[in-house]
């Protein structure tokens, strides 16, 4: 397994959490807001809470966006989490309409086009991961197995990268994955064992 993984901080994400998560599994985080710090890391995490438009600008302005384009193109492994996740998409319609990474085909839509109008948003809690085939980032968790998710957007259009989703009203996209790129729209860093797990199989990758 990789000793090493590299979070990106760009102002916005939980990088507290994450970096403990990676020591509970043995693996050394190192934090930066350098983007020349990416063409030297092995594997990258992209973290992110709040607001998809606010995020993107955030990581533009950083120069983080096209340094993470660019290692994704090497074969780098990189996983985004949550708003994370979603970043990596070619677009948001929250609160308007934002450009992404464009390192996975779909758009980022909100729950309450597709989930009925008496469930809670956002959508806060644990729910069992429906696996869409095999993928190693699962490797060492079972079909079923929960995860903690906070989010009020999901990915839409995205079929053919969707690697596991989660049922909410409606089966919303729970994670993703095209080639070295992958997502995940819950936690790991507070799902317990079950995302220790998941983030052990990504450091393997």
């Amino acid at each position: 397994m990789s000793e090493t993984v590299t979070i990106i901080d760009y102002g916005v994400g939980n990088l507290f959490s994450l970096k403990s998560s990676f020591a509970a599994i043995g693996v050394t985080a190192t934090v930066t807001a350098d983007p020349a710090d990416l063409e030297k890391a092995e594997r990258i995490i992209l973290p992110g809470v709040g607001a998809f438009g606010d995020a993107a600008e955030k990581l533009r302005v950083c120069g983080m966006a096209d340094a993470l384009k660019t290692e994704a193109a090497k074969g780098k492994p990189i996983m985004g989490i949550c708003l994370g996740m979603q970043m990596l998409f070619d677009k948001s319609f929250e609160y308007g309409e934002h450009e992404g990474l464009g390192l996975i085909k779909g758009e980022i839509r909100p729950i309450s086009d597709v989930i009925p109008k008496d469930l809670k948003i956002p959508h806060i809690g644990w729910n069992a991961l429906h696996m869409k085939g095999e993928h190693p980032l699962f490797r060492y968790i079972k079909p079923n197995d929960c995860v903690y998710f906070v989010h009020s957007f999901y990915g839409a259009d995205c079929d053919d990268a969707v690697i596991a989703t989660a049922e909410y009203g409606a089966e919303l996209t729970a994670a993703v994955a095209s080639g070295n790129v992958m997502g995940c729209q819950f936690h790991p860093e507070k799902s317990g064992p079950v995302g220790l797990n998941i983030l052990k199989a990504f450091c393997e990758m």
